[in-house]
């Protein structure tokens, strides 16, 4: 087993951070080694630095005789600093590590990041998860982050420092428990990683095996007992651990969260993932889905897509015009994609969930009804979301543009969606921004903003359909409020429907929705909205894995061969990979294009094969019950979303988006052809 460390790299660290620390070394370190003896508790052994004969080698030592030696070696390389520890059990024992590093950066002045998982202090995140409103100190296993590091950036001193585990991860092992001391089943890479307030001080914590504190997070606003594991060594066997040490200069947040992700991307250096399914084999094997899913009983037709239990795919009554469901969506897909083919069921399909949204679909003040449920008497979602109704009118758009390039005219949709984009900037405040959630009767249900970034879109394609500069101002609005709430502070928040928390879906949607904006315009303005879409554009990129997560044997995911990277965590409150993209991978390739940045483009690129990973069909069926019902909870780490757990997936799923997010990044190039019309 050769499972690198980042166990001696405090000491290294002190030779090439100042870190404004103005304390000798050796008070600025600190390392311990806990052993356990099974059905006892841990005891742990302070450890102090001894210089050996040799410059670049150290060893650690304990003022008791332990079972145990620890050397480690130091290596500078390019401005950063490499340590690689040796433990070396001489009799069979099981053991934790840990090491500490004090930045010499004040806690009170410093924002953290452990990507994918922790932006600035989670203070969006409530307190049921991992937060400073819980502990302003927090450790947790490295296969919980996109990729295995911690920074801590002090805003005061425009400084950063990060710790970053570069060993290869091939095991993950089994346990028993969740909290407490646990022995692991087998060989393991997982390691832990994070920061802790010292007296004041802000201290890199990062060791191995894995170790979770002051709390766990076993599912959604779920917080456990800590953790700490325990692996197993015989005597006469050694493990290697290393550990990378980077500082440098940033000029806010933002700058610091670029220049750390251009870093893990380099370092990691992700590779697309060797699959056999090129995008014609995508395609037809996910339209599967669009004629399986159909549900045409009710007065809306539409197809089943959320809320379905894995091993049946079995359709029910949920009718969902966007979030999870985007009913209107997969419809355009379906009819674009049946044109292209010659599939007439496809074709006829699709034109009846469009006609059956017109006839039933429209609340009274004249919005889409975003949920109706037909199997509890037809009951209807009353509380509206701005995310919803603007995922439905940008289906649409690409509806009546098709329809419009084919010779086809729908005169009373048209008029359906300018009383909507009418009413949309009835909503928008005078910020720019527009309310997360909100009734037919347009009072406020959730005033926060953080959803707003989904509007841009449909108002953007709403100027370019109906020549009307109206819809243009407001999107620029919502830019203005952008730029001013979301992309300068670097606070990317609540723009998924289910969490109220950082998620990497409004970073997403911001970066889109400036993207939009930078296609539309020219000169300054459009380098302006380049510049802003680069900007947010890092943040969502962070959430996207550039590494592979290991599975312990019997896990599913492992078991048949699922590389992560390239997949994204979700949200803080959600804290599981999924296939969310959209057109996400059309904004890197622009971005690489505008700013002449390789690692956008191929950065796409690895998410779009990584994502073909999944596809179910007969003899591949990936624990799905029918074809092309793509997964949607994929847990990676451990963490539920309520049952199953890590290597699986929940017991329900929405398979409703997972094939549109797919659709579209399987269809590049939507946006620049739409808005070039």
């Amino acid at each position: 087993m050769n499972i690198k460390c980042l166990l001696c790299g405090v000491f290294l660290i002190t030779h090439t951070i100042t870190a404004g620390a103005s304390h000798p070394v050796s008070e600025r370190i600190s390392a311990s080694i806990s052993l356990k003896v099974p059905g006892n508790q841990a005891k742990q052994y302070p450890l102090t630095l001894q210089k050996s004969l040799n410059d670049n080698t150290y060893y650690l030592e304990t003022s008791e005789k332990i079972p145990v030696t620890i050397s480690q070696s130091l290596e500078k390389d390019n401005g950063k600093l490499r340590t690689t520890v040796s433990v070396t059990a001489t009799e069979d024992i099981y053991f934790n590590f840990s090491q500490l590093l004090a930045t010499g950066f004040r806690h009170d002045d410093c924002q953290f990041y452990m990507p994918g998982f922790w932006y600035r202090r989670n203070l969006r995140s409530p307190k049921s998860a991992p937060s400073f409103h819980t502990s302003d100190s927090w450790i947790v296993r490295e296969d919980r982050l996109s990729a295995p590091l911690t920074g801590i950036f002090s805003e005061n001193g425009k400084q950063f420092i990060t710790v970053n585990r570069v060993d290869p991860f091939m095991t993950c092992a089994l346990s028993t428990h969740r909290e407490g001391e646990i022995i692991l089943s087998g060989d393991n890479s997982l390691g832990f990683t994070g920061f802790e307030n010292k007296n004041g001080v802000a201290a890199l914590s990062f060791g191995f095996p894995y170790h979770e504190a002051p709390k766990s997070y076993i599912r959604k606003l779920t917080l456990a007992p800590e953790v700490t594991a325990f692996q197993y060594l015989k005597k006469g066997e050694s493990i290697l651990l290393t550990w990378e040490i980077f500082e440098g200069k940033a000029d806010d947040y933002s700058d610091f969260v670029r220049r750390t992700w251009e870093y893990c991307y380099d370092t990691y250096s992700p590779k697309p993932v060797n699959t056999p399914y090129s995008i014609p084999n995508m395609k037809e094997t996910l339209s599967q889905y669009f004629v399986n899913s159909l549900v045409d009983k009710h007065p809306l037709v539409y197809n089943s897509g959320a809320h379905l239990h894995i091993d049946q795919c079995a359709q029910n009554g949920r009718a969902e015009v966007g979030f999870i469901g985007r009913v209107l969506l997969n419809a355009f897909n379906a009819l674009e994609y049946g044109m292209e083919t010659n599939r007439d069921e496809l074709k006829a399909n699709s034109y009846k969930v469009f006609d059956s949204y017109l006839k039933h679909g429209f609340t009274n003040a004249g919005f889409f009804k975003e949920w109706v449920n037909f199997d509890n008497n037809n009951s209807e979602e009353s509380v509206l979301s701005i995310r919803r109704q603007s995922e439905g009118v940008y289906a649409m758009f690409h509806f009546l543009t098709y329809e419009k390039e084919h010779g086809r005219r729908h005169p009373e949709w048209e008029q359906r969606l300018k009383k909507m984009l009418d009413m949309f900037m009835q909503l928008q405040n005078a910020d720019g921004s527009f309310p997360r959630k909100f009734r037919d009767d347009f009072t406020i249900v959730d005033k926060s903003g953080g959803s707003t970034p989904s509007a841009t879109l449909p108002l953007v394609m709403g100027y370019k359909y109906f020549k009307d500069k109206r819809y243009l101002a407001s999107a620029k609005r919502t830019a203005d409020y952008l730029e001013k709430e979301l992309i300068s502070k670097a606070d990317y928040f609540s723009s998924t429907l289910d969490a109220n928390c950082e998620d990497k879906e409004a970073s997403l949607y911001a970066a889109t929705a400036t993207y939009y904006l930078a296609l539309i315009t020219k000169g300054e303005e459009q380098k302006h909205y380049a510049d802003l879409t680069k900007k947010a554009s890092y943040f969502a990129l962070s959430w996207y894995y550039v590494w592979d997560v290991p599975f312990a044997p019997g896990q599913m995911l492992g078991d048949i061969g699922l590389k992560t990277r390239g997949w994204g965590n979700v949200s803080v409150e959600n804290n599981h990979i999924d296939v969310f993209i959209f057109e996400f991978a059309d904004v890197l390739r622009w971005l690489s294009k505008e700013y002449k940045e390789p690692r956008f483009s191929e950065f796409a690129e690895v998410i779009s094969t990584s994502m073909r990973q999944l596809l179910p069909h007969e003899g591949h069926l990936c624990g799905i019950a029918k074809t092309g019902y793509y997964p949607e909870v994929v847990q990676h780490t451990i963490w539920d979303y309520g049952k199953n757990g890590k290597g699986y997936y929940n017991d329900i799923f929405a398979p409703g988006w997972t094939v549109a997010s797919l659709w579209e990044l399987f269809t590049p190039g939507r946006a620049e052809v739409f808005l070039a019309k």
